[in-house]
């Protein structure tokens, strides 16, 4: 009989034991469902955030294309406005049929075209006896010349127009040695 209790007793313990293995192991696969519940949130979290931040650069992008556009759209409807007045004056010029009138016209016509650029922050540039830049002028013919100038502007064929620092176009000059 005592063995029989002996093997019930190991049975038994055999019996608790696998129940706390049992036990342990169902701890460790609730624990780690814990996890993976934790882990899905927090992915979802960040998915959330990065749609949103994707979302906030599509709209930021639509919203600096409209303000460049309207922007352009300011800067040439303000271009415009300063050039019309030169039109009008072409055209009160054109319906004039004595020379001189015609010439005192466009004199100021021209007068109305640099007040306009000035206005626009464009400024000339190429005189005659400045000295030639290569970065703003454009030498298209060269004299040699028994004088000391060197590297003057002789003469201009076109002014060079700049705004700021970047040029609309640069000078066409003649130059000397």
């Amino acid at each position: 009989m005592e063995e029989t209790k002996d093997i019930n007793n190991t049975a038994e313990e055999a019996k608790t034991a696998e129940k706390k293995k049992k036990s342990a192991k169902q701890a460790e696969i609730d624990a780690l469902k814990t996890e993976i519940e934790a882990l899905k949130a927090e992915i979802k979290e960040k998915d959330d955030k990065h749609l949103r931040l994707a979302a906030e650069y599509d709209n930021f992008r639509r919203r600096s294309r409209e303000e460049k556009d309207a922007t352009y759209s300011s800067a040439m409807a303000d271009t415009v406005a300063e050039l019309l007045p030169i039109i009008d004056n072409l055209e009160r010029a054109a319906a004039f049929d004595d020379g001189e009138k015609v010439r005192e016209g466009l004199k100021m016509i021209a007068s109305t075209v640099g007040s306009s650029l000035s206005k626009l922050g464009v400024e000339s540039f190429g005189e005659v006896g400045d000295k030639f830049d290569p970065n703003l002028h454009n030498a298209v013919m060269h004299d040699e010349d028994g004088s000391e100038r060197e590297n003057e502007i002789t003469d201009v064929f076109q002014k060079g127009y700049k705004k700021g620092n970047k040029i609309i176009r640069f000078a066409m000059v003649k130059t000397v040695n």
